[in-house]
């Protein structure tokens, strides 16, 4: 008889200790889950945010924005001359700064010496609109009219009609791209910084006016171009000598050229539209853009800070949602399974009810039944860490694994006039192209930190700890007569 209680009471105690595990496991991989997934979309939007900044870059400095004058459209004006033979191929193209504002170069200086300022390196991005194509003349048609009928545009009623030009028009065909001006001599900040030579070579510190160049590797493979090749930007010839892999999966600059020429194609001789800067202390980067702003007027300092309120699309829906949902959702659910577990203890404690009033009989004190309860609540909160542990990691792998797509909008903020504020394709401050917003498409990952398996075990540790001091404070109210009772 003693024996079916006995084995009865264990089967008993092994279900109570596989809810209490699988109530704590839930919670805990949840927990690593939105973890991941939340560091998984921090890094892709620093991705996103270092497509436009540049390695190491904390802050940019560019013109603040101006009033547009009264009577101006805003909309990019483009003269062209045509030559005198319209049937042969027309070609031009036409050069501007990203925002049509830019800064003088000597602001890099002194940029650079002001307080908490690492370094500053001065780039200039341009926008290149080139238009292809031919003029098509029309042919001389003699029409016919009949008395009484109008004729053609050479006069009226009877006799033959004057000849009629037909079918004249013109055949272009208008492509832009994004040019940016780099500071040969300081690569490690700036534009070219978000990427890695894959081909060829970058520019050496001698090349300051060479008319060489480095395209993006989505541009060189658009255009068919590769190291070694040539191409022109109004009448001037430059060669490739490096093709560029961005660490972002979009580039959002096409061409890359040494600052002077950049210049010299722009007509912006000492000007730059961007300045890049490195605080010496990332924690102090607040500060040094208010000693910026306040010791050189006329310009817009932005932050990555700044700049990540202007991400949105899937990817900013998903890191809120995962933010504040997923993280409450998590935080709901760990309550709940230490609650279920502190329940399940202390109802498993009631029904060893024999047991502990046994031990208490035999000599046992309060304290020491409190510390076997506690001990085996432990064992079952490390179980379900274990469990948890291992279910996160696999739902962490499951999204990397399947890599889904977040699409990211970078539109412009209040004072640096968008992504090309910044050197990106999106237009500097002012004007029409500020308001234009760069597409990315960042893949998701999940990876998973030894924080957040510590923090994962500490949980699975502290559920344990709840449910045996719940249970424990149960034992250790029993006396040994309780036990006689349960037995009549």
């Amino acid at each position: 008889m003693f024996g079916i209680y006995l084995k009865r009471e264990l089967s008993r105690r092994k279900k109570a200790a596989l809810v209490i595990a699988l109530g704590l496991a839930l919670g805990i991989a949840l927990v690593i889950t939105v973890n991941s997934v939340s560091a998984g979309m921090q890094q892709a939007q620093d991705k996103v945010l270092k497509s436009l900044y540049g390695l190491g870059t904390d802050m940019t400095v560019t013109k603040a924005r101006t009033a547009p004058t009264s009577g101006s459209s805003g909309r990019p004006k483009f003269d062209f001359d045509a030559k005198s033979d319209s049937s042969k191929t027309q070609s031009s193209d036409r050069v501007m700064t990203q925002g049509g504002q830019s800064l003088k170069s000597s602001l890099v200086t002194e940029v650079a010496a002001q307080k908490g300022v690492a370094s500053a390196v001065g780039a200039l991005s341009l926008n290149v609109t080139k238009v292809d194509g031919s003029f098509t003349q029309g042919k001389a048609k003699s029409t016919t009219s009949g008395s009484g009928q109008q004729g053609g545009p050479g006069g009226q009623g009877g006799g033959t009609g004057a000849p009629q030009v037909q079918g004249g028009g013109a055949s272009f065909d208008v492509n832009s791209y994004s040019v940016a001006g780099v500071d040969v001599t300081h690569q490690d900040l700036g534009p070219l910084a978000t990427s890695k030579i894959t081909t060829g070579r970058t520019f050496t510190a001698s090349q300051t006016s060479a008319k060489v160049a480095v395209l993006s590797k989505s541009y060189a493979k658009e255009n068919k171009y590769k190291v070694g090749s040539t191409f022109k930007i109004s009448g001037k010839k430059y060669e490739v000598i490096g093709i560029a892999t961005p660490d972002s999966s979009e580039s959002t600059t096409d061409v890359y050229l040494p600052l002077k020429q950049a210049q010299t194609l722009g007509d912006a001789k000492n000007k730059v539209t961007t300045i890049y800067v490195k605080a010496t202390d990332s924690k102090q980067i607040s500060t040094v853009k208010a000693t910026i702003q306040k010791n050189i007027s006329g310009t817009t300092v932005t932050t990555s800070a700044d700049l990540a309120d202007t991400v949105s699309g899937s990817l900013s829906t998903a890191s809120n949602l995962a933010t504040s949902v997923g993280k409450w959702l998590s935080v709901a659910v760990l309550i709940a399974a230490f609650l279920v577990a502190a329940l399940l203890t202390s109802s498993a404690v009631s029904r060893r009810v024999r047991e502990f009033g046994t031990l208490k009989a035999l000599g046992w004190p309060s304290r020491k039944v409190t510390r076997q309860v506690v001990g085996e609540s432990i064992v079952n909160g490390l179980l379900g860490g274990a469990l948890g542990i291992a279910l996160g990691l696999a739902a962490a792998y499951t999204v990397t694994a399947i890599s889904p797509k977040l699409t990211a909008e970078l539109g412009s903020t209040g004072g640096a006039g968008g992504p090309g504020g910044m050197g990106g394709p999106g237009g500097g401050p002012g004007g029409a192209a500020s308001a234009a917003k760069n597409t990315v498409d960042i893949a998701l990952t999940a990876p998973v930190s030894v924080t957040t398996i510590a923090l994962a075990a500490g949980l699975a540790i502290t559920g344990g700890l709840i449910a045996g001091a719940m249970g424990g404070w149960r034992a250790s109210r029993m006396r040994p007569a309780d036990a006689l009772r349960s037995v009549s």
